[in-house]
Order: C-alpha cells, then sequence, then structure tokens
C-alpha cells in the first residue's frame, strides 16, 4: 500500500484552473518533496489532500483510504503542519498542545506524555509554559509541526515550514523532518528552496503551473540536464533587448531574465560565457558579477520552463 496516492487531482476556481491532473505516489516510509515557485499550485494540491476544499475532480488517497468518500478514515491517518500559523498565541506552548491533543480525542496520562515527548522534539521543554504569542516566528512553526504530530500520524504533510524563518530555527525543523521520517513517517514537504528538496527528499515532484512536469530521484532529475552548467549574471542595466542574442549563441538552452539578474544554462561554461560577456558589451550592458554552478535542481527548473525556480 502506498502511504499517499494522487489520481488525476484536479481544482477550479472559477474559470481558473489551480491544479490541472495531478498524479503523486509517496511510498509509506519515504520523504516526498513537492517543489515549485509560489504560484505553482502546491498549497491548493495540500488543501485537497488534508480535506479542507474538495476536487473539482480526482481523487487522493492516504494510507487506502479516500480523501473524498472516507475522509474521516483519511484525516485519522494524517498530520498537517500548515503554512499558515494555526495557534493561539495567549495560550502557552503546553496549553496549546494540550487543546490539539484534545482535538485528537487523546486525555489523561497519554495526552500529557505526549506532550512532553513532542515538546522535546522541537526543543522547547523549557519554554512550555512561555506564551506562544511571545515566541520568534520559527519557534512558532515548531509547535506548529508538534500540534501535527500529536496523535502519531502515519503520514504528515508538512506546507512550506521554513518560510520567513531564521536559520537556526529553518536547520532544527530540517532535523526533525529526518527524526520523524528515521522513526518510520512518510513526509510529504513542499517548498519552492530547492535545497531542502535536494537534501530531504528520497523522490522530488517539481510542479509548475498546476502540473507536476518532473518526478524523480535528486540524480534522476539532475540527469535531465546532463553535463549542463548554470550562470548567474548581474548586470548594471536592463537586458531584455540582448536577450534574444544571447538564446542564439551555440550551446546556450535557456535563459531567464528578472529582477537584474539573469540565469543561463549552457553546456560548456568555457565556450558560453565569453559570448555571453561579448554580447552583453555589444549591447552596452557592463557586467557586475559572474556565478558558475554544477548542475541542480534550478537548472532542471530553468531546462523544463524556460524560467529561474526564484521566490
Amino acid at each position: 500500500m502506498n502511504a499517499i496516492e494522487v489520481k488525476n487531482l484536479k481544482k477550479s476556481f472559477g474559470s481558473f484552473q489551480a491544479v490541472k491532473g495531478v498524479d503523486i505516489i509517496a511510498q509509506q516510509g519515504e520523504i516526498l518533496s513537492l517543489l515549485g515557485p509560489n504560484g505553482a499550485g502546491k498549497s491548493t494540491t495540500i488543501s485537497m489532500l488534508s480535506g479542507l476544499i474538495a476536487p473539482s475532480d480526482g481523487d487522493a488517497f492516504i494510507m487506502g483510504y479516500s480523501v473524498t468518500d472516507q475522509p474521516k478514515s483519511a484525516k485519522e491517518k494524517l498530520g498537517v503542519v500548515p503554512q499558515d500559523i494555526a495557534l493561539y498565541p495567549d495560550l502557552s506552548a503546553r496549553e496549546n498542545l494540550l487543546f490539539w491533543g484534545k482535538m485528537y480525542d487523546l486525555r489523561g496520562s497519554d495526552l500529557k506524555q505526549r506532550v512532553d515527548e513532542v515538546l522535546e522534539m522541537i526543543g522547547l521543554t523549557e519554554r512550555q509554559k512561555d506564551r506562544v504569542g511571545k515566541f520568534s516566528g520559527g519557534m512558532k512553526r515548531r509547535v506548529n509541526i508538534a500540534a501535527a504530530l500529536m496523535h502519531k500520524p502515519d503520514v504528515v504533510i508538512m506546507d512550506e515550514p521554513t518560510v520567513g524563518i531564521d536559520p537556526q530555527s529553518r536547520r532544527h525543523i530540517l532535523d526533525n523532518v529526518k527524526e520523524l521520517n528515521r522513526q518510520g513517517m512518510t513526509v510529504l514537504y513542499t517548498t519552492h528552496y530547492m535545497e531542502e528538496a535536494a537534501e530531504l527528499s528520497d523522490h522530488i515532484a517539481i510542479m509548475d503551473q498546476g502540473k507536476i512536469i518532473a518526478f524523480g530521484t535528486h540524480d534522476e532529475l539532475i540527469k535531465m540536464v546532463g553535463e549542463q552548467t548554470r550562470i548567474d549574471l548581474t548586470f548594471n542595466a536592463e537586458v531584455e533587448a540582448i536577450i534574444p542574442a544571447w538564446k542564439e549563441i551555440e550551446g546556450v538552452s535557456g535563459i531567464d531574465a528578472s529582477d537584474g539578474k539573469v540565469t543561463a544554462l549552457v553546456d560548456d561554461s568555457n565556450q558560453a560565457l565569453p559570448r555571453l560577456l561579448e554580447v552583453a558589451a555589444q549591447g552596452g550592458v557592463r557586467i557586475l558579477s559572474v556565478d558558475i554552478k554544477e548542475p541542480n535542481l534550478e537548472s532542471v527548473f530553468l531546462h523544463l520552463t524556460g524560467r529561474a525556480l526564484r521566490d
């Protein structure tokens, strides 16, 4: 049995189709990352899997239970860490976890023991009596994760859990994800940070404009761009006028320009870079910086879409 199975899942809001026939499979005990830019449809997909909104078409299964036909059974197997903080700021961390534990029908000594366990897991035992409203963003997100784990779910979905937090809290959350997985939990992790997907995942599904455009292990996805290299350049002027000429350079397979930065995907940086610089000079554009990177998930996204995967 697969832990998560998504079949032709669709969601429309009026005439806008946010999710366009998504198929995903996550095996039991693995970390599957759903990687894509903001607006790709990740959160809408997660909302359907967690029962917050109904699909327009298709279905999804959590540990074999349909989210449309057997929603109660599916939810019992599932823990959800939403992108927005789902905590009461005037309650302490412990009080919040006691509340959510009761919502999962935990009582008495079992409830208290589980609160102690998840507080230790997130590293906030010493701050358990403090009001959540006084916590940093990273600490709030850690309590948010703990709330989703109170009922020991088989599957946990984390929707962008590290957005807008400090590096130390981010590191703590990523380590928590790995530890949960070591304990046998299946994790569906949505992110637009490619380095998180690369570090955590057994498999990665790349999503863009409501569709899954690639699926595989990290190494399998990198092989899609072969030996191509990514070159990031910044300039002192607008570069739109020279983009067509750059695209005609031999060995350049992708160009994306936005926010004063250009990303080029090339076969051989030693050959392509001088030509890129020559065309820039001819167009009166001065180069401020050049950064050459080996193939990574951003290269894959650029290869598939012609755009860089940026915030």
